[in-house]
C-alpha cells in the first residue's frame, strides 16, 4: 500500500509509503494504482522508496515533506501589525499586554464602535 498526497501550489504528488495516519487530500493507493499512477502535464511526481531495508525514507518522512511543502506554499499573512505591545502585568506564564497608539502613519484598523 502506498499514500499519494498533492501539493497543488508546488505542482506536485508525492507518493510514498502508507501513511501511519488518516489525513484529508491523502489518499491511499494499492501497489498496481501507485505503479500506474500519472501526474497532469507540467507536474513532478516524487516517489519515496516503499521499503525501508535500503535504510531509505519512511512514513514518518513523507509525512514530514508532505508538512514542510504545505507549509512553504501558504501565502504570507495579510494582516498588518497593528503596533508593538507593551507588557502591563504578568501572573505566571500569562500576561496582559496592551498596544501602543497607532501613529499617524499607520493605516486605521477595524472598527471597535458598536462593540
Amino acid at each position: 500500500m502506498f499514500t499519494l498526497t498533492y501539493v497543488y501550489a508546488d505542482s506536485t504528488a508525492v507518493l510514498g509509503p502508507l501513511a501511519a495516519y488518516v489525513e484529508p487530500h491523502c489518499y491511499d493507493l494499492c501497489a498496481m494504482h501507485a505503479e500506474r499512477l500519472t501526474a497532469p502535464r507540467g507536474w513532478e511526481v516524487v516517489r519515496l522508496p516503499a521499503d525501508n531495508t535500503t535504510g531509505g525514507p519512511g512514513s514518518d518522512d513523507l509525512e514530514a515533506l508532505a508538512n514542510a511543502v504545505r507549509e512553504a506554499a501558504r501565502p504570507p499573512s495579510a494582516r498588518n501589525p497593528v503596533g508593538q505591545g507593551v507588557e502591563t502585568n504578568r501572573k505566571g506564564h500569562l500576561r496582559v499586554v496592551k498596544s501602543e497608539p497607532r501613529s499617524k502613519d499607520q493605516p486605521p484598523g477595524p472598527s471597535t464602535r458598536g462593540s
